[in-house]
């Protein structure tokens, strides 16, 4: 089930939250962050935050936001975390299908990950997938926990039919 996040949810979430950003892998997110930034961050800056709910367990979340504003507020931007325990079960998956949706449904016309970071490389083929296309490399634009200076991805799709004003 995915609906809205609470504060409880978050913080059931943190554990997730917290060892993914302490790992330095996937989330451009200081690794020092509190609870309390976290939320402001993940649940109160973007319009919409979400939870993925299984048994009575958060297992993933997901926030949407604009990506810009004034002539580009029709460019979304999502982040996506998944626990690891629901790794591989298709819960990215559903939540980028889900946010699509909203999405569109919120007049966004195009979503914009802006950091994917290149050795990420389940999320890469999971947003191929998905539609998305890398518009972009950022040379040596993450440091990774383990790997040093990685590259990362632009990656965008548009999720309307296609209009062109002249």
């Amino acid at each position: 089930m995915i609906r809205e996040i609470t504060r409880d949810d978050f913080e059931a979430f943190w554990p997730t939250f917290s060892a993914v950003i302490k790992a330095q892998e996937t989330y451009a997110i200081d690794p020092e962050l509190t609870l309390e930034q976290g939320f402001q961050l993940w649940c109160k800056s973007p319009m919409k935050t979400f939870v993925f709910e299984e048994d009575g367990q958060v297992i993933g979340t997901y926030y949407l936001k604009p990506n810009s504003q004034g002539p580009s507020q029709h460019i979304c931007n999502c982040g996506y975390m998944v626990s690891d325990q629901a790794r591989g079960r298709g819960v990215a998956r559903k939540m980028c299908e889900h946010s699509q949706v909203l999405a569109t449904e919120l007049g966004f016309k195009a979503m914009q990950f802006n950091s994917v970071v290149a050795t990420n490389e389940v999320a890469v083929r999971l947003w191929k997938r998905l539609g998305f296309e890398i518009i972009g490399t950022l040379p040596n634009a993450y440091q990774h926990g383990k790997l040093g200076f990685v590259d990362c991805y632009v990656m965008y799709k548009w999720l309307v039919p296609w209009t062109r004003h002249d």
